[in-house]
């Protein structure tokens, strides 16, 4: 066991046997772990069914629709308590492109943390409307700009953790559930002194399903970069 792939999911019965397919074909390196909340379109029950001649695909059922942070912590946890060296996250709805899976685990060899960034090199995302991308671009402006983390693309979610990473940080203690939960971990790297790459990709809006993206997890971004500010001048993370 070397590389997890975490990939959390709630309905996503469309996407999900092709995802797995797709990053299992990366290397045998790759193992996938999906966290399902409860999927009402019986995303889990595809799951299972292919676990069966499939060892490499692990799967966490919870209760119900918990958040994405959450399931990501969870993830770790079961990432954790084996003996996986680098654990990824990764969307099912095949926005992160799994051919870059090989790219961030090279980069992980020397690096800490790797970030697959939509804006290190330009802006490179397919398919938005403009209110969203712009929404998402100034986003991490905003972040860089109370935070001072030199982070391009601070919120989004194609990562690899290198194991010892995980292990310095302590999951309690985690403030953030939604989308913000990305910025925190970010921060929680970064101010620990660990080493940050991030790596260009183009980010293309998923193929089919519907975005979980809500107000209320924009509102939480906002508000949770000051808190993480000032717990950080306080020295209590």
């Amino acid at each position: 066991m070397n590389a997890l792939v975490i990939i959390p999911t709630y309905n996503e019965r469309e996407n999900i046997l092709h995802i797995i397919d797709a990053v299992l074909q990366q290397s045998a390196e790759f193992e996938i772990l999906i966290v399902d909340d409860n999927s009402p379109d019986g995303t889990s029950a595809l799951v299972e069914e292919l676990q069966k001649s499939e060892p490499r695909v692990h799967l966490l059922k919870r209760a119900g629709k918990m958040g994405l942070g959450s399931a990501y912590v969870a993830g770790f946890r079961y990432a954790l308590s084996k003996e996986y060296q680098f654990i990824f996250e990764m969307d099912a709805d095949f926005s992160h492109d799994p051919a870059m899976l090989p790219v961030m685990l090279e980069a992980a060899q020397t690096k800490d943390l790797v970030i697959g960034s939509r804006y290190k090199s330009g802006i490179n995302v397919v398919n938005w409307p403009l209110y969203r991308l712009m929404l998402s671009w100034g986003a991490s402006k905003y972040v860089r700009c109370i935070t001072r983390m030199p982070v391009c693309d601070p919120t989004g979610g194609f990562k690899c953790f290198r194991r010892h990473v995980l292990e310095s940080i302590d999951l309690d203690s985690i403030l953030s559930d939604g989308y913000s939960f990305q910025i925190e971990m970010n921060y929680r790297v970064w101010i620990k002194g660990y080493n940050i790459e991030e790596v260009p990709i183009v980010f293309t809006d998923r193929r089919s399903g519907q975005s979980k993206m809500s107000k209320k997890i924009v509102r939480e971004a906002i508000g949770v970069v000051w808190k993480l500010r000032f717990l950080h001048l306080k020295g209590k993370i």
